[in-house]
């Protein structure tokens, strides 16, 4: 399956609008139904108010009910692949760490859990004490 989620986040990476940094991404979420949820970066020339492919695909993924995931591949045009920035990891941690995520690049992968990625995570059972 993490074939197909690379091919639909390559899929949606060619919708990205990206005017100022020119780097393309987009996203394939699998929730633990097995429905997959896509989304692609959106820049704005107010840099601060842009949306990155992960948070874009979580935002529809919750919008239709969906609140458990197995993974996400993040497609770039660059080797290594990018993984997920810091605000991406953040908000994917509210819902389980143990989140695969696959980076997928022109000719290479990288996989990791969200553990792997987000070290001693601030999340809700921080604040249930």
């Amino acid at each position: 399956m993490s074939a197909e989620l690379v091919r639909r986040a390559r899929e949606v990476q060619r919708h990205a609008y990206c005017p100022y940094s020119k780097f393309r991404v987009g996203a394939a979420l699998e929730a633990a139904d097995g429905r997959v949820f896509v989304g692609t970066n959106v820049e704005s020339a107010s840099y601060g108010l842009t949306i990155c492919a992960e948070r874009m695909a979580l935002g529809a993924a919750v919008a239709a009910g969906a609140r458990q995931f197995t993974r996400i591949v993040v497609a770039t045009d660059v080797d290594p692949p990018a993984s997920p920035c810091g605000a991406c990891r953040q908000l994917l941690a509210e819902f389980g760490l143990a989140l695969e995520v696959i980076a997928a690049g022109p000719t290479s992968e990288r996989r990791w859990t969200l553990r792997d990625l987000l070290p001693d995570a601030f999340a809700r059972a921080a604040l249930e004490q």
